[in-house]
């Protein structure tokens, strides 16, 4: 992989260029959380102290539960575990129970129980054991079905259900686990009515979920991928692999904030690699993200949709140094984004705002007005309504990355490569005081979204202001728009 240093030809009218830099290289294999292909093994004997559950029994792993005390350590032998055959037949852990498989063991929802555990015990672990064949419901969740505080899921397998693999609470820790193949989600990270804070998921594999293909059958409802956050405040999202999900690969949607996501490999997801959505405050770095957006971006292009469909998506997303986190921005740096359908798109909805009926994120308000109400005429048309009861895409600042486009690789000629920072046309609703064009204006000129100090290889483009307004790299790095001072620009560099 050539440095970032490196001098490339910049597209100003220049006819000779150096010698071709070498082709991006893939991470080293130990970089990659290879969790489902060799799942660790748990103990092949009882821990000291534990209670074995024996799988002959069915219904032993809840029955044993129940009549022990909190902080019991459960053994489950070698086998295929099963619960009763009622569909809400479930284990409710208490405090400080841990759930240890032994090597081979399987608890098994046969496609009959909705959950594996459940209930609001805090500090519960899941380790060594793999959790397969239960039939969730929509939007809801198999393990930590109740989105409890404290849980380690740690070297476990979480596969072939319906819904959401694994909820998420508070100070939840998700590591070296497989995530593959659900319904909807491999993880759902969300609590009703509490955010969620401090979670980690770190060395896992979140691969193939979104199975049922629920963008399908409820077109627009946002509803699908590998991971989906929802009003996390705090999340550290760290050496995972996460890789061809039916559509996006991680996806925060609706007052996350103080997000770190780094040293990932997010690849192959059949829409964007990362959404960042009505969100605040992250750090994106390090990462590694390939052929993303192939299937998502291809359709949308094929249908003459001019959008610059993005495999790192910020809708209505950005820094806000009244918002407490790590910090104040959201930097996007040091990632390699090789061959996905295009690059970054910043974005605004100019008629998406807190308490209007375009905001699809129905009853929310933005972090920074506590009464929903009172984003209404007259008081939203000034300060400081004006400005608070928005999402805005502010304060992005996009360097020292490595951006690769091979058409060939890709497979498009027209429509894929692109860069974008853009609104809407504001029209609605009709008390709205953001019509016309005053949102691409601010995200354009106003808002502090700075690209700089970045490699492009490829025929990349960029689009500024609103969507019909496409730009080469002379135009882009001009007057009035002047991004991406101290890139540099190889088109054509060879494949």
């Amino acid at each position: 992989m050539a440095p970032l240093g490196l001098v490339l030809l910049v597209a100003t009218g220049c006819t000779s260029a150096p010698d071709a830099p070498a082709k991006p290289t893939a991470p080293p294999s130990t970089s990659v959380a290879h969790v489902c292909a060799k799942p660790a093994a748990g103990p092949a004997k009882a821990p000291a102290g534990a209670v074995a559950v024996d799988p002959a029994v069915v219904g032993d792993l809840a029955a044993k539960t129940k009549n022990s005390p909190p902080s019991t350590t459960f053994w489950l032998q070698p086998g295929t575990h099963k619960l009763e055959s009622d569909r809400f037949a479930q284990v409710i852990p208490k405090e400080g129970d841990s759930y240890v498989g032994a090597p081979g063991a399987v608890l098994d929802g046969v496609k009959t129980n909705q959950y594996a555990f459940g209930g609001n015990a805090r500090n519960v672990s899941v380790r060594y054991l793999t959790v397969q064949g239960f039939v969730a419901p929509q939007n809801e969740g198999v393990v930590n079905h109740d989105s409890a505080d404290g849980w380690v899921i740690e070297h476990t397998t979480i596969q072939n259900n319906s819904g959401a693999g694994l909820m998420a609470g508070a100070r939840q820790r998700v590591s070296s686990s497989c995530l593959r193949g659900n319904g909807q989600y491999g993880v759902n990270a969300y609590k009703a009515g509490d955010p969620i804070s401090g979670l980690v998921i770190e060395g896992s594999e979140i691969a193939g979920n979104n199975t049922d293909d629920w963008e399908q059958k409820q077109p627009g409802c946002g509803c699908t991928g590998g991971v989906k956050f929802w009003a996390v405040n705090g999340a550290d999202i760290r050496g995972n692999w996460v890789h061809e999900n039916h559509g996006p690969g991680l996806w925060a949607d609706t007052n996350n904030n103080d997000f770190l996501i780094e040293d990932n490999v997010l690849e192959a997801n059949d829409g964007a690699a990362l959404i960042y959505e009505t969100s605040y405050n992250a750090v994106i770095r390090k990462n590694t993200i390939r052929r993303n957006n192939w299937v998502e971006g291809r359709k949308k292009a094929d249908s003459g949709d001019n959008f610059p469909f993005a495999t790192l998506y910020l809708s209505e997303s950005g820094g806000e140094p009244r918002i407490k986190a790590r910090t104040d921005k959201i930097e996007i740096d040091r990632n390699v984004l090789e061959n996905n359908w295009s690059g970054i798109t910043l974005w605004e909805n100019a008629d998406r705002f807190c308490n209007s009926p375009a905001n699809t994120s129905s009853g929310d308000c933005t972090l920074l007005v506590k009464d929903h109400g009172s984003c209404a005429q007259p008081a939203i048309a000034a300060a400081p309504l004006y400005a608070d009861c928005r999402w805005k895409t502010q304060r992005v600042d996009i360097h020292g990355n490595r951006f690769v486009l091979d058409t060939s690789v890709v497979g498009c000629t027209v429509k894929c490569g692109r860069m974008g920072v853009l609104a809407n046309y504001g029209t609605y609703p009709d008390w709205s005081p953001y019509k016309g064009e005053p949102v691409a204006e601010a995200i354009t000129q106003k808002q502090e979204n700075r690209w700089h100090d970045n490699v492009y290889l490829g025929p990349w483009s960029f689009v500024a202001h609103d969507p019909s307004r496409e730009l080469d790299f002379g135009q882009w790095q001009a007057a009035p728009y002047q991004q991406d001072a101290g890139s540099t620009f190889q088109p054509q560099w060879g494949g």
